[in-house]
């Protein structure tokens, strides 16, 4: 028998990757389901560019849809935020950057990381650094830019 590993999720990142699988399902997936039929009725296709990647589209969207699914069946809901002040999975941090600039972010599992979200995954080089750390603390990220230093001025 086969055990999967549970996967950690924020309630929001569970919401979000719902909505992106209920997406995927009802809307993409048709969408394309209609031009690769559409492209099919309306001349040969064995030498249409337009259908081979069609074809390649609704592969892609089929594996990110078994890829969700699996996400969603192993996952279980973490609780945001830190009760000690110690920065793990599901914090929220507020660092300042050696260059002075502030961000926040909630650090994630990988599944639902998004930087544009300001979802940052426990395994990248920054969550790493930040893992165990608490205000006031420094953590020295290695970048193909360089070393970037984090200080810690907020853990919710």
């Amino acid at each position: 028998m086969r055990t999967e590993r549970i996967i950690q999720l924020t309630a929001d990142g569970h919401a979000r990757l719902a909505q992106e699988l209920k997406h995927l399902t009802e809307v993409k997936l048709p969408d394309i389901s209609a031009r690769i039929q559409d492209a099919t009725q309306h001349g040969d296709v064995s030498d249409n560019s337009e259908y081979e990647d069609l074809k390649e589209e609704y592969m892609l969207t089929e594996a990110r849809i078994r890829e969700l699914e699996q996400t969603l069946e192993r996952a279980e809901i973490i609780a945001e935020g830190s009760i000690d002040g110690t920065i793990h999975l599901g914090s929220r941090v507020t660092v300042r950057s050696d260059d002075d600039e502030e961000e926040t972010w909630v650090l994630v599992n990988p599944e639902e990381a998004s930087a544009v979200d300001g979802r940052i995954s426990t395994q990248s080089p920054v969550g790493k650094a930040l893992v165990g750390s608490r205000v006031g603390d420094s953590a020295t990220v290695t970048t193909p830019g360089g070393q970037i230093v984090y200080t810690v001025i907020g853990v919710r």
